[in-house]
């Protein structure tokens, strides 16, 4: 095997597939602007501009992912998030 098969070989050994999977929020005609905003600040760790930028794409698209990656992680996240009334599920 030359060099550089075997260099190949190690790179395609190292790389990890990880499963990527989403928090969607849909949009509801209860929850206000305001506490949609505060709550993704909260559960999602968003700034004050991606919070309000995702209510907005929420409000006219019906659903928008509020946040992405391994299920553990989102897995608390996305309660908070329902506990809060908010209408949200792991994809």
């Amino acid at each position: 095997m030359s060099p550089k098969e075997k260099q190949s070989e190690e790179l395609l050994l190292k790389e990890e597939v990880v499963k990527q999977n989403e928090i969607i929020l849909f949009n509801d005609d209860v929850n206000t602007f305001d506490h949609v905003i505060d709550t993704l600040i909260y559960a999602c760790d968003h700034t004050p501009e991606q919070a309000e930028q995702c209510s907005i794409i929420v409000h006219y698209k019906g659903k928008c992912t509020v946040k992405t990656g391994p299920y553990e992680e989102l897995e608390p996240r996305c309660s908070k998030l329902l506990e809060a009334g908010l209408s949200a599920e792991i994809v």
